[in-house]
């Protein structure tokens, strides 16, 4: 039996690194962020020590990721990556950082399929998996063969700008195609612009699969339906999320994930086709999503299960409860606005009686739901009154 890891080391991230946290402290590990930045985790109880790096896009971010664990005895802790760029970091160097801890992600080489979205598709096609319909160089510079509506998203968010804040852009002719095309081009690159045709359908249309995964194979996993999102149009976030079964999910996601050899925590996104009923792969979030704190409130437990695959204890088994809702208060409310408008708002909100977790507070650790409220209001109000393209 390996050695009991007594430490995990969150790198990034934000309201799924706060839930992740909570779950680690309660399987009795102690818990390190690292962070190039103060977000919601900084505050939060279930973190034993908050120690400040450079960053993933720093040259020297691996080097100092190594200084930290040598200065502070974390040798043998689980690793984390929470953030995007720091799962490439960590994934690229993985056999490197797996002499100092136990490292809870794949390799690059077989991560790449999940974190490039151009990949993802590649791989779910030859799977037989559902994907949109995506556009080649060929056919972009040959505009009359792309059928509008369509969308705009990087493959890989490599840095912060206006897409990758955005997720994507749509475009609904080709009056409009040009400027937006040419202005993805040259926030992210020619060649991570990918283009595709829109899926019709909102949030309510959106399904994901979630849990931890061991050397190709789920430990403990379950499926969940995106009710409301926020923008509505280009869900930046969930704002309503409830645990449903859903075995198409479940057996989409799972051929996809061990095609790969996936390891460590995963969140894959699916959008249901209103015309025919078919999922659609979307993304493939190989770190702590938005809404993890729901797995707990339903009856999973990852920060157990990857303390017992740290230390190569077998798993309990866990089934999750159907019909429990994590909710994200603000943006459901401004999501539920939008959709239905202010005079049925509180109609709207009877959902929320199925509400048992929430993006960021919890009544044992209340202060990063605290700091994360004026927080969400100067982000909903940015984003409202921000210019650039829709």
């Amino acid at each position: 039996m390996a050695s009991e890891p007594r430490r995990a080391v969150l790198l990034g991230g934000a309201h799924g690194t706060v839930a992740l946290a909570r779950s680690l402290k309660a399987a009795g590990l102690e818990v390190w962020f690292l962070t190039d930045d103060t977000n919601i985790a900084c505050f939060s109880r279930a973190v034993g020590r908050v120690v400040r790096w450079c960053g993933a896009g720093h040259p020297l971010a691996l080097r100092a990721l190594e200084e930290v664990a040598d200065a502070n005895s974390l040798r043998g802790s689980i690793l984390i990556p929470a953030g995007d760029a720091e799962v490439r970091l960590v994934a690229e160097a993985h056999e490197r950082l797996s002499s100092r801890f136990v490292v809870l992600t794949a390799d690059w080489s077989q991560l790449r399929w999940a974190c490039d979205k151009a990949l993802a598709y590649e791989r779910a096609a030859s799977l037989g998996l559902g994907v949109p319909r995506v556009y080649d160089a060929a056919q972009i510079a040959d505009v009359s063969q792309l059928q509008y509506p369509l969308v705009l998203k990087p493959a890989m968010r490599r840095q912060r700008n206006r897409l990758a804040d955005a997720k994507a852009w749509q475009v609904n002719d080709w009056t409009e195609f040009g400027a937006l095309y040419k202005a993805a081009a040259e926030l992210v690159g020619d060649d991570n612009v990918i283009v595709q045709q829109l899926i019709p359908g909102g949030g309510e249309n959106q399904v994901s699969y979630a849990g931890v995964w061991n050397s190709g194979e789920p430990v403990v996993s379950f499926t969940a339906r995106r009710l409301r999102q926020y923008p509505v149009d280009f869900g930046y976030t969930s704002t309503f999320v409830e645990t449903v079964r859903l075995d198409d999910v479940s057996l989409a996601a799972e051929t996809f994930l061990r095609s790969i050899r996936h390891h460590g925590l995963v969140e894959v996104e699916f959008k249901r086709d209103p015309r025919d009923g078919s999922l659609k792969l979307l993304d493939v979030n190989p770190r702590p999503w938005s809404w993890l704190s729901l797995a707990a409130a339903a009856g999973i437990d990852l920060g157990a299960a990857i303390a017992c695959i740290a230390s190569a204890r077998p798993v309990p088994d866990m089934r999750a409860r159907e019909g429990v809702a994590w909710l994200f208060l603000l943006r459901d409310l401004v999501a539920l606005a939008q959709l239905h408008g202010l005079a049925a708002v509180p109609t709207c909100a009877a959902s929320w009686r199925r509400v048992r977790a929430a993006a960021a507070f919890a009544w044992t650790d209340p202060l990063p739901g605290i700091v994360d409220l004026p927080l969400t209001v100067m982000r909903v109000l940015g984003r409202r009154f921000k210019t650039g393209p829709r």
